[in-house]
């Protein structure tokens, strides 16, 4: 699976993607599992009610499943401008 970064939690992470292999059942698990990674990892995903997560390119919340899920990614809500 690849797990996407961008905005500032690609800055507190380093890098823009990471490849991954994972038996989280949801995003949230998945978040646990790269929390416990390193303290990067952990500074990024701090708050989540600052993020947004989107899998396969849809938008969804915490709680979704991972079955069968290619693509993770995570970003600050967007603003206007």
């Amino acid at each position: 699976m690849d797990v996407l970064y961008f905005a500032w939690v690609r800055e507190r992470i380093g890098h823009p993607k990471d490849r991954i292999e994972t038996e989280a059942a949801t995003v949230n698990e998945l978040v646990a599992e790269l929390r416990a990674r390193e303290d990067r990892y952990a500074a990024a995903f701090a708050d989540l009610s600052a993020l947004r997560v989107a899998v396969d390119q849809e938008l969804t919340d915490f709680d979704a499943p991972l079955a069968g899920a290619r693509e993770v990614a995570f970003f600050p809500p967007m603003t206007g401008g």
